[in-house]
């Protein structure tokens, strides 16, 4: 981690999982007084760690991590990162053939509904804060791209189903009832439409309408 530079909730930095078991780009949840990155969640496991000082291995080709330079901060308008460059688990192929582990997971994310989404510039570096309402209680905050995230794994996951369910050799009543869980589902998710900057990611009840409007 640059020294200095400064890390609050919802900030993006590079920082090593034991669950996947490589370096990842992962999302701040706590971050101390001076800015430094105390707790962070895997972007792509979504398992949360105290933060474990940076990345531990170096890309094929690449200088070790701690001679790397600062990783650039996203643009206001990108979508949060699915997937980390360090995924690779060969070296690339040369300049005049095709790299087709990218294309591979390109394609596989594609086919299972997994896409990005941007969020509404409005809630970039908000909080979300659930405050009982007796007296005395705790009250329970997390940062909005935290949870931003957690919705949009919620919609793909839907999206996924939904494939698997169109292309199953269910009966077609099966299917339609189906249909209608996942219908539902959407439908009792438009509240939270109001995260997304793009209104084609947004939930659409039946009918393909927001009932939120």
């Amino acid at each position: 981690m640059p020294r200095n530079q400064t890390y609050r909730a919802g900030g993006s930095i590079e920082d090593y999982c034991r669950a996947c078991k490589t370096d990842r780009i992962h999302t701040v949840v706590v971050g101390d007084g001076e800015g430094r990155p105390v707790r962070v969640a895997c972007d792509y496991c979504r398992s949360e760690h105290n933060y474990r000082g940076g990345p531990r291995m170096a890309g094929f080709g690449a200088p070790p991590a701690a001679t790397a330079g600062p990783r650039a901060r996203r643009a206001a308008a990108e979508p949060f990162p699915i997937v980390s460059d360090r995924e690779r688990s060969a070296p690339a192929m040369t300049a005049t053939s095709d790299d087709l582990e990218l294309l591979l997971r390109r394609i596989i994310r594609e086919e299972a509904g997994i896409t990005p989404a941007v969020p509404a510039e409005k809630w970039r570096g908000g909080t979300l804060v659930l405050r009982p309402g007796a007296e005395g209680q705790q009250e329970k905050s997390w940062p909005i791209e935290t949870f931003f995230h957690k919705i949009v794994m919620v919609r793909n996951r839907l999206r996924t189903l939904e494939q698997h369910v169109n292309a199953s050799g269910l009966e077609d009543d099966v299917k339609v009832k189906l249909q209608s869980y996942v219908s539902g589902c959407y439908g009792s998710l438009t509240s939270f439409n109001v995260l997304f900057a793009d209104a084609a990611d947004q939930f659409k009840g039946s009918g393909g309408e927001d009932k939120d409007k």
